[in-house]
């Protein structure tokens, strides 16, 4: 079955950065557009990213454009997320997600299994 393991979530400063990867098995994983989602308290799921199933295309929502890089390594089915200049809003917990097919869907809808997530705080 589909097993998405996100690792890398920590406490940052404002301004900081952090790298967060996810571990996928049980699909291939080339074959799949891949995200990341997230979730702050007492707030909705959001999509934050998204990436081609052969890394030619990259998306962003508008409030992490220029700051965060998602990336992916289909040699080692992984996933990753490079978070710079890192805001007090952006603390959330983090998940990685597998697209429904080959391309990105900006929105959570295009995704049909996430991981547990790891936590993100950005705070002084």
């Amino acid at each position: 079955q589909v097993q998405l393991v996100e690792s890398g979530g920590d406490l940052a400063q404002p301004g900081g950065s952090l790298t967060l990867s996810c571990a996928a098995s049980g699909f291939t994983f080339s074959d799949y557009a891949m995200g990341w989602i997230r979730q702050a308290p007492g707030k909705e799921l959001e999509w934050v990213s998204g990436i081609y199933n052969d890394g030619s295309d990259t998306f962003y929502t508008d409030s992490v454009k220029g700051r965060f890089t998602i990336s992916r390594d289909n040699s080692k089915n992984t996933l990753y997320l490079q978070m710079n200049n890192l805001k007090p809003e952006d603390t959330a917990l983090y998940s990685c997600a597998k697209g429904r097919s080959l391309v990105v869907v900006a929105g959570t809808s295009g995704y049909d299994h996430w991981g547990q997530g790891t936590q993100v705080t950005v705070s002084s």
